[in-house]
């Protein structure tokens, strides 16, 4: 069965990650208009609005039917290397969607706001080895108080990524934190200011991993 404009619609806006507001913004279409086309199974929308929906998106009204109508995987980027015990630079920077590579998005995760790093060297053994793939979701901002204790994907403030388990002492200054290594032979890292801190919600080894090659 052929799928409708709505269907094909939204379909490429969850593939590419674009939100109601960016395609409003870009097209010219009210955000609302959009919001009630998503959110109604049989909704519709005129010939011009679909013209300048598809226009913004850099594509005909064929194309967007086409592109939607393509099987894709969708995917998380991966958007940096991570060692428990070496300080690197995190390539958090990317544009929205982008990082050093994609791979396919497990079941487990939802479509949006996931991003994951590599496991780099084998300084995190056994917990995650080489090439090991750890996903977090950025959702939100400053270190929560869910990441207190947990193993944690974070930036700190000189833009350095660890992955450790972040703790706080009683009467330890605000805004610090120590850095808990998963060897033993790793010494904590004591009154560490972070920039934020992510819970890890899932981790793949390295030979569970899909990679999605750039088109």
């Amino acid at each position: 069965m052929s799928q409708t404009f709505r269907e094909a619609l939204l379909n490429y806006l969850r593939d590419q990650e674009i939100g109601l507001a960016e395609l409003s913004r870009k097209s010219g279409v009210s955000h609302e208009q959009l919001k009630k086309l998503r959110q109604r199974p049989t909704g519709t929308t005129n010939v011009d609005d679909a013209q300048r929906i598809a226009t913004a998106l850099g594509l005909t009204l064929d194309g967007l039917m086409k592109e939607a109508g393509a099987t894709r995987p969708s995917t998380i980027a991966v958007v940096g290397r991570v060692g428990a015990g070496a300080q690197v630079p995190l390539a958090d920077a990317y544009a929205k969607g982008g990082g050093i590579y994609h791979i396919v998005r497990p079941p487990q995760l939802s479509s949006n706001g996931y991003v994951a790093v590599e496991v780099e060297g084998n300084s995190m053994e056994p917990a995650y080895q080489d090439g090991d793939v750890l996903f977090y979701s950025r959702d939100t901002v400053g270190v929560p108080a869910e990441a207190i204790g947990k193993r944690c994907v974070c930036e700190d403030a000189n833009g350095y990524a660890w992955v450790k388990v972040v703790r706080r002492r009683d009467e330890q200054p605000n805004g610090l934190f120590d850095l808990i290594s998963f060897h033993a032979d790793s010494p904590p890292i004591y009154d560490v200011s972070l920039s934020w801190a992510c819970p890890i919600k899932m981790h793949l080894p390295q030979d569970m991993i899909q990679r999605v090659e750039a088109n």
